[in-house]
C-alpha cells in the first residue's frame, strides 16, 4: 500500500520521550495522588522517578524548539490558524466520530482541529505543571500554606484535563474505527509515515498539497 511522510524523525523522537515522560507522571502522580496507593511511596522512590520524568517533561520540547526551530514555529502557525474549516470540523465531529460517518467530515490540512485543540491545551496547561511543580518542590517549607494548597489544586486540576484529553487523543488517533479502516496514524510516529488512504480521508487538504509536489 502507498505511503506519504508525515513526520520527521526528530518530531517522532520527541513524541515518544515526552509521551514516556508524561506516563512516568502519571503513574507516579497517581500513587501520590490517590491514598490508597499511598504503600507504593514509602521508600520516596516514587518522588523520585517523578521529578526525573518532570525534568525530562520540560527540558524535551525546550531541545525540540531549539534545535528545530522551523518546524517548530510552523506547528504553531498551524495551531493557532482557525477558521471555517475548524467550525466545519466541530459541526462534523459527532456524526463522524459517533457514527462513524466518514462522508460528514470535510477536507482538513496536515493539523486538524482536534489535533489543534490536544496542541493549545498542551501549550496552556504544561507551564501550569511546571510551574506549580517547581513551587511544590523547591518551595514546599517556605510557600505560606494557602499558595502550597493552591499549587497543589492547580497541579491536579492540569493534570485531570491533560490525561483526560490524553486519553481522547489515543482513542482518536489509535484505536477508533476510522482509524483502523484506513491503516491508523499510529505508524506515522514509529516510521512517520501513513497510508495514501489515510492521508485522503483524514487530511483530504494536506494530500492535496503534498501530491502536487
Amino acid at each position: 500500500m502507498e505511503r506519504v511522510r508525515k513526520y520527521t524523525k526528530p518530531a517522532r523522537v520527541f513524541h515518544w520521550v515526552h509521551t514516556g515522560a508524561f506516563l512516568l507522571l502519571v503513574v507516579t502522580g497517581l500513587i501520590l495522588f490517590v491514598p490508597a496507593l499511598g504503600f507504593l511511596a514509602q521508600d520516596s522512590w516514587t518522588r523520585v522517578i517523578h521529578r526525573i520524568a518532570a525534568v525530562v517533561f520540560v527540558l524535551a520540547p525546550l531541545i525540540q524548539i531549539l534545535a528545530n526551530k522551523a518546524s517548530t514555529k510552523a506547528a504553531l502557525k498551524k495551531a493557532f490558524s482557525w477558521g471555517k474549516d475548524d467550525m466545519d470540523w466541530a459541526m462534523a465531529m459527532p456524526r463522524y466520530y459517533f457514527l462513524a460517518e466518514e462522508s460528514a467530515m470535510p477536507p482538513q490540512g496536515e493539523m486538524n482541529t482536534g489535533q489543534k485543540l490536544w496542541f493549545v491545551i498542551l501549550l496552556i496547561f504544561s507551564p501550569l505543571f511546571v510551574i506549580t511543580g517547581i513551587l511544590m518542590w523547591f518551595f514546599k517549607y517556605t510557600l505560606p500554606s494557602e499558595v502550597f494548597q493552591w499549587s497543589v489544586f492547580v497541579h491536579d486540576v492540569a493534570f485531570i484535563v491533560v490525561f483526560l484529553m490524553f486519553l481522547v487523543h489515543v482513542y482518536l488517533g489509535v484505536i477508533h474505527p476510522l482509524m483502523r479502516t484506513h491503516g491508523g496514524s499510529f505508524s506515522s510516529m514509529v516510521d512517520g509515515t501513513v497510508t495514501t488512504d489515510y492521508a485522503k480521508s483524514h487530511h483530504g487538504k494536506w494530500y492535496k498539497e503534498i501530491a502536487k509536489k
